[in-house]
């Protein structure tokens, strides 16, 4: 599956940093991941702290699909707005959904802190309201959030462009957010989990996962056989592929970086991610740098050559909404990109076992626009369903609310 289109900014960056082995022998483990993207990565990493033998398999290599488009804004924010959230699964579980998310931010950064240079950074997230219109709902917003007990702050237009350089009618401010390199932290995690004893294979495509009873028995494309306790679907967009029910829908985002700017030019970026309450949304931020990436314009196109020919127009357009929203920022494009991403119903992920593979086949869907923030709690989600321990998020986050 062809996931991403024109020069990905991480990719590029950091080149391969680390050679990993091909599969090329029959091996045994406690848990198969198939993938080696971020998800895969922070999966691996909390199984492998935790005492169980893991072997990861990445089709291409390492970091090479998905990851290296993302644009890895770490928000407590779902796509769907806390107070829709709570009409549809009621008030508790969708409090307990954007708490766990914020409670990741910690846990990654925490993670971070022992992994060296992943550029990961606190910052503030601005959420401005794109038209008048969208005031009550986003006060709404607002006092839900609040109750939860989420602190945030209520900027009016004069402080929106004042302060941060932003034509809007008001927004919320939290402090609550982070930004991270997805590429070099999925590196330096598997990096340290094949130090700690782990089997991590790219260039290892997966072509039949057979469950049995007491296990589960993986065949890859060049005949090797890999046998796991269970295993863990973590392939980001193509997972879909692996179940015939249809869970989430594949849609494209595009995306441009710029050169570093002066502290000047970047101003409030520097330390704040924006984005809006317009669907699909414009979103900005900040890298270690002094380079600023803008993202958005989705669409529902899912042929990588359709895909592929809408780059260079998306980040034209994305250009004259910034400058619409924000009169004195110019940015120019150095590189940019589009890639595949899913969305599902509610915005929530899926992870744990669905009934066509049976209990000891687990899915890792990190799907939506936080979908790095979901991947931290997929982590500890799985492990203890491998450990057969209860978990508060299984339910909310599993494939029974399908039904």
């Amino acid at each position: 599956m062809d996931l991403k289109s024109g020069y990905p900014f991480w990719s590029i960056r950091n080149g391969l940093m680390h050679a990993f082995p091909r599969l090329e022998e029959d091996i045994r483990c406690d848990v198969a991941v198939i993938g080696g993207g971020i998800t895969g990565a922070l999966i691996a990493d909390e199984l492998v702290a935790h005492g169980h033998e893991v072997a990861v398999l990445e089709q291409r290599e390492i970091g090479w699909g998905s990851t290296s488009a993302s644009t890895a804004l770490l928000q407590y924010e779902i796509d769907t707005p806390l107070v829709d959230l709570a009409r549809r699964y009621g008030k508790e579980k969708a409090g307990l959904a954007y708490l766990a998310c914020a409670e990741a931010i910690d846990l990654l950064h925490e993670r971070a802190r022992t992994l060296g240079q992943v550029d990961f950074r606190r910052n503030d997230s601005l959420y401005y309201a794109s038209r008048r219109r969208d005031l009550p709902a986003l006060r709404e917003e607002l006092r839900a959030r609040r109750d939860i007990g989420l602190e945030l702050e209520w900027l009016e237009s004069a402080a929106l462009w004042q302060d941060y350089g932003v034509r809007a009618p008001g927004a919320l401010l939290s402090r609550q957010a982070a930004r991270v390199d997805p590429y070099r932290m999925t590196y330096r995690l598997l990096m340290a989990c094949q130090r700690a004893g782990a089997a991590v294979h790219d260039r290892t495509a997966v072509v039949d996962v057979a469950p049995t009873t007491r296990g589960v028995v993986l065949r890859t494309e060049d005949g090797a056989q890999v046998r796991a306790g269970h295993v863990v679907v973590a392939a980001g967009y193509a997972g879909q592929q692996w179940l015939r029910q249809r869970v989430a829908r594949n849609r494209s985002s595009y995306a441009f970086v710029t050169d570093p700017l002066r502290d000047e030019e970047a101003g409030a970026l520097r330390h704040t991610m924006m984005w809006e309450t317009a669907r699909p949304y414009l979103y900005l931020r900040g890298t270690a740098d002094g380079r600023v990436i803008a993202g958005g314009e989705d669409d529902d196109i899912d042929l990588p050559a359709r895909r592929d020919r809408r780059v260079l127009a998306k980040a034209n357009t994305l250009q004259r909404k910034i400058a619409r929203a924000m009169p004195d920022l110019r940015l120019r494009p150095v590189f940019a990109w589009g890639g595949t991403f899913a969305e599902t119903a509610d915005g929530l992920p899926f992870f744990g076992a669905h009934a066509e593979h049976g209990a000891r086949v687990l899915f890792a869907m990190a799907y939506g626009g936080n979908g790095i923030t979901y991947s931290m709690l997929g982590a500890g989600l799985l492990r203890a369903v491998i450990e057969r321990r209860a978990h508060p998020l299984a339910a909310l986050f599993g494939f029974g609310r399908l039904d």
